[in-house]
């Protein structure tokens, strides 16, 4: 996920707080490769001066600089070790409040940057991230940050950039469960990730990055069918349904957009959208953003599909002042209407006009809350909207 600490912020002019739609601002934060870059940088400092610093300063990817306080440092002249404890803003996140710690010894002459994975950071073991497996998960931008804090040390004190940088996160592997970490392929503890440094509350780009990364885990893995479910009850009734393997299930949440949208340039042979009948209504409607904040169910629409399906007049009217989808649902079952069916296909329409322009084979399953399919489109082409 993301990180962050609010020493320093003037000195980046665009860490403004991110207002809300009720007007009170929200404090950004730091990632966790932009609080690894400033306790490597702490660490190498303490390493070739024997000062540990309060506080140190670093260069974001965008060009800006920003300082944070140091939480611990040591040094005995063979190494030199800091931390910073990682501060969120008002973004919910996992990492919020861990201490990320880098340790920095001296390399082999002409052996440049070597990162090392410690405690509580995992490693790579997939194919189709940034990072090859073995490696440790610490993308690219965070190991251009970390590089950058090196050689201004380096420059600083005339030291060498010839470095062995291990990054730790102590309790890292136990918050690792909470992210999507081991169905990518990333063993052992946390990513360390970051492209702009500043995590913005509430953007949700960590979960996106992580749709992502999940559809390149696939896509290496030579997989042909993958399914993106809105949440856990969804994903586990089309994995039994398809009988697909777990590198396939896509946790897309509400950011059904945020998935289609990067398949429709990372493509691949067969996509299946699924998730509850609120959920699936929401997309028939043409809603690409499944969150509540974006949208809600609309029962004039519904009641216009059961109309469509020769419903009586007083389902109608029922459908049009229900309370929930399930209720409406359930209407429509007592009255033998697939109204399941036609949501699906009103789903199918929206997710096609997202992949447009690709050859992909798309689905839209519906599951009720048991788990039970109440709905199904049929598996057409995007392009030829011919079924397959």
């Amino acid at each position: 996920m993301s990180s962050g600490d609010d020493n320093g912020l003037e000195h980046n002019d665009a860490l403004v707080p991110e207002p809300t739609s009720a007007g009170t601002a929200l404090r950004r934060g730091w990632t966790t490769g932009t609080c690894a870059a400033a306790a490597a940088r702490a660490a190498y400092e303490a390493l070739v001066s024997g000062t540990c610093l309060d506080m140190v300063e670093v260069v974001l990817p965008g060009g800006g600089r920003a300082s944070f306080a140091t939480a611990m440092c040591e040094s005995d002249g063979v190494f030199g070790r800091a931390g910073v404890v990682k501060d969120a803003g008002d973004d919910p996140d996992v990492t919020h409040g861990a201490l990320i710690v880098a340790s920095v010894t001296k390399g082999q002459i002409g052996s440049g940057i070597i990162f090392k994975a410690g405690e509580g950071v995992g490693t790579v073991t997939k194919p189709g991230l940034p990072i090859s497996p073995g490696e440790p998960a610490i993308n690219p931008v965070p190991r251009e940050m970390i590089g950058n804090s090196i050689r201004e040390v380096s420059r600083r004190y005339g030291a060498g950039e010839d470095v062995v940088v291990e990054i730790s996160i102590p309790g890292g592997e136990e918050i690792a469960k909470k992210t999507l970490n081991g169905r990518l392929g990333i063993l052992g503890g946390l990513s360390i990730l970051g492209t702009t440094g500043i995590v913005i509350p509430y953007s949700c780009a960590a979960w996106i990055h992580s749709i992502h990364r999940g559809v390149d885990v696939a896509r290496a893995l030579g997989l042909t069918h993958i399914a993106g479910s809105t949440g856990s009850r969804s994903e586990n009734s089309v994995k039994a349904f398809y009988n697909l393997p777990n590198e396939a299930l896509i946790d897309m949440g509400d950011f059904v957009g945020g998935m289609l949208k990067y398949v429709r340039t990372h493509p691949v042979a067969r996509v299946t959208i699924t998730g509850g009948f609120a959920k699936m209504t929401k997309l028939g409607q043409g809603m690409l953003d499944l969150h509540s904040k974006r949208g809600s169910v609309d029962f004039q629409w519904l009641a216009e599909r059961v109309a469509l399906a020769g419903a009586p007049a007083e389902l109608i009217a029922s459908v049009r002042t229900a309370n929930t989808a399930q209720l409406v649902l359930e209407y429509a079952k007592a009255h033998g209407i697939a109204l399941g069916d036609l949501v699906a296909e009103a789903a199918w329409q929206t997710a096609a006009k997202a992949l447009r322009q690709t050859d992909i084979s798309l689905d839209v399953l519906v599951f009720d809350r048991n788990g039970k399919l109440v709905g199904r489109s049929e598996t057409k082409s995007v392009q030829t909207g011919l079924p397959r």
